[in-house]
């Protein structure tokens, strides 16, 4: 037996529905929406559509998700090539990276000194080898060497 939404093409408005409910939720890039309603709707053009529309009212917007996903994930504590890497993975065009991070206006600097106090403290580390273990978390998490390398030294 067939699934009716196989043989029929679904209803502009169901699409839009459920792109809405998704967006209730929480924002979400347009990859992301467009991943997540392939599942349920297969007529390409008409999820498109709707897509594109909702982009158009700026119910959808590539730009404000790209702002808070990356103001999130540095208050989480994570670097900026980690935050740009995840950013891409959400199908976000270099251009609202950039422009994510422009008006973010993080100090990237001071996010990587909270990051390792949290996790290290203040004592010194003891040896090359727990300096390099220090390293691969800072780099681990998305940090540039510049951001954490002053922190070893000072150890």
């Amino acid at each position: 037996m067939s699934d009716p939404a196989d043989s029929a093409s679904p209803d502009p408005a169901e699409i839009r529905l459920a792109a809405m409910d998704l967006l209730a939720r929480r924002e979400h890039s347009l990859g992301e929406l467009r991943h997540k309603l392939r599942r349920r709707f297969a007529d390409e053009q008409a999820l498109e559509t709707q897509l594109q529309r909702l982009a158009a009212e700026n119910l959808q917007s590539d730009e404000r998700f790209a702002q808070g996903f990356a103001r999130m994930r540095a208050l989480r504590g994570y670097g900026p090539a980690r935050v740009r890497q995840e950013m891409r993975e959400k199908d976000l065009s270099d251009t609202d990276i950039a422009r994510a991070f422009e008006a973010a206006e993080l100090d990237w600097y001071t996010l990587a000194e909270q990051v390792y106090n949290k996790k290290y403290g203040n004592p010194a580390a003891v040896d090359r080898k727990e300096q390099a273990r220090r390293m691969r978390f800072m780099h681990y998490r998305g940090f540039a060497t510049d951001h954490y390398r002053h922190l070893l030294d000072s150890d």
